[in-house]
This record gives C-alpha cells, sequence and structure tokens, in this order.
C-alpha cells in the first residue's frame, strides 16, 4: 500500500500535513486559548497583589530577592513575572503542548486516518512536535510581554535594578531578559520532551500531561535533598535557575551553560524514543 503511494504521481511526504495546518487546527483549540488567557493575566494578578500588599520591603530574613525589586521598573517586574512562573506555571503548557498532541488524535479516533491521508509517521511526529515548540516557545514571550507592558504602565520604564545592588543599562535590559526566556524555554525541552514520548505511548491525554508534570515535580523534589550531593548535577531542575546569573552585573555563562546541555541531552533522548516507539506502534485508534 505504502509503495504505490509514494510512487503515485504528486505525491511528496514533506507536502503532508503542513505545519501552517497543523498550527491553525491546535490555535483554535479551546486549551490553547485557556492556557493564553491564564498566562497573560499572571502580570495582572501581581500587579494587583503588590497594589493591595504594598511595596516589596525585603526585610524577610534580612535577604533582599528579586520579588523586592519587583515594582523599581517595568523590566524588574518582568523579571519578577518570570521568576514565579518558571518553577511551574510555565511547565504547564509545555507539558500540555506537547502531552496532548499526539495522545489526543488517538483519543479522537483520528490517528488511523491521518497516517492514511496518507501521512508518513515520522512526518506527522515532526510536524506535531515542531508546532508544540513554536507554541511552547510563544508561552515562554508572552509573560514578559505582557509583564513589560503592564509593568511600564504601573511603574514605568527604566533600568533593571539588581537585588545584589546597582542596575542594568536600559539598552542591557531587554537582551538580557530575551536570554533569561531562551534558558526558560531551553530548560524546559526536558518536560516536553517527557510529554511527547508519553504521548506516544498512551491514548489519554491527560495521562501524557499529567505524567510529564509528576516527572518534573519529582525532579524538584530530587534536587531539594542535599544528601544527594554532585549526583543533583545530573538533574535538570538544578539547574532551572541558573538564568539569575543572567541578571548580574557581569554576565556569568557557566550555570547556564550546564544546565542547557543536560537539558538538551536528556530532551534528545527523549524526542529519540517518541519517534522509536511510535514508528513501531500499531495504531488501532
Amino acid at each position: 500500500m505504502s509503495t504505490l503511494v509514494d510512487s503515485a504521481p504528486g505525491y511528496r511526504a514533506r507536502h503532508t500535513l503542513p505545519l501552517r495546518v497543523e498550527a491553525v487546527r491546535q490555535l483554535k483549540r479551546r486549551r490553547t486559548m485557556v492556557m493564553a488567557a491564564v498566562l497573560g493575566a499572571l502580570p495582572l494578578v501581581l500587579i494587583i497583589a503588590f497594589a493591595i500588599g504594598g511595596t516589596p520591603d525585603g526585610d524577610e530574613g534580612g535577604r533582599i530577592t528579586l520579588i523586592d525589586t519587583a515594582t523599581a521598573s517595568a523590566a524588574n517586574f518582568a523579571a519578577t513575572s518570570l521568576f514565579v512562573s518558571a518553577g511551574f506555571l510555565l511547565v504547564v503548557p509545555v507539558a500540555l503542548f506537547h502531552g496532548d498532541t499526539v495522545a489526543s488524535e488517538a483519543s479522537w479516533s483520528s490517528l488511523r486516518y491521518l497516517l492514511a491521508a496518507p501521512v508518513p509517521r515520522s512526518r506527522l511526529l515532526w510536524s506535531k512536535l515542531a508546532v508544540a515548540l513554536g507554541f511552547s516557545a510563544a508561552a515562554m514571550v508572552l509573560v514578559p510581554l505582557v509583564a513589560l507592558i503592564a509593568g511600564t504602565i504601573a511603574y514605568g520604564w527604566g533600568p533593571l535594578e539588581l537585588p545584589t545592588g546597582g542596575s542594568l543599562a536600559t539598552g542591557d535590559t531587554l537582551p538580557r531578559l530575551a536570554l533569561v526566556v531562551a534558558f526558560i524555554f531551553v530548560s524546559q525541552l526536558v518536560t516536553a520532551g517527557l510529554a511527547f514520548w508519553l504521548s506516544t505511548k498512551t491514548d489519554a491525554p491527560l495521562g501524557a500531561v499529567g505524567g510529564a508534570v509528576g516527572l518534573t515535580i519529582v525532579g524538584n523534589v530530587l534536587d531539594a535533598v542535599t544528601a544527594l550531593g554532585s549526583w543533583r548535577d545530573v538533574l535538570p531542575a538544578h539547574w532551572q535557575f541558573a538564568w539569575i546569573d543572567a541578571l548580574q552585573p557581569q554576565l556569568e555563562w557557566g550555570g547556564m551553560v550546564k544546565g542547557a546541555a543536560v537539558s538538551v541531552t536528556y530532551a534528545l533522548v527523549l524526542f529519540a524514543l517518541a519517534f522509536r516507539n511510535f514508528s513501531r506502534k500499531d495504531i488501532v485508534s
């Protein structure tokens, strides 16, 4: 059957399931709209919280943190929004976009019809993975973008005030924030890989999404066990806040490079497992 299709006049495997078509399909889904609304609302909720609770004063424990400088400028507010969302909130859209992508087709009994279109299995996975990565990147950008706009209105534009003292020049602020967003995206590739792999293993989207989020939480718990010592260095969660080094007068690359290497390594293995599993899977739904 596949040989006859492959030799059919005008058939090109790379032209099946175009990225634009898949992107539009995913964009129109309700969960995409809901997730965008939740992420976009986070900075507004923080502004309301600061308005009710007052300006952070940094007195707790005698330490000045990133949150204590949140209202200093729009740039500080954007950095704070990333700080409070990177640990868990940004994990959810990554797990959702990757865990739901294949499993949802199976749960709707439409996966076998997509493959019978005919869309080669590898092409289907590449299209869905590329779109899921694109939507995840958009989620990472949405939070600081809304925070910069809302923060400019609420607190004004200005240099990024550093918790350790001093500030970043206004011209360096946006490039540093862009670097932070890029690192957070790379650090979330492990969750993306877990969700995508699980999505090829189950017909239950919530199982793939929940499994990826659960395993990410387990990684965070293990990283908190200091008795593990240097073994924590191989945990992606150990480096998830290494981007703080980008918000220093002198940019430090060491932690971010190590964290990116760990995350990319795990992600490549998990993506490879997903493609291997899907290529051998008996599609009955």
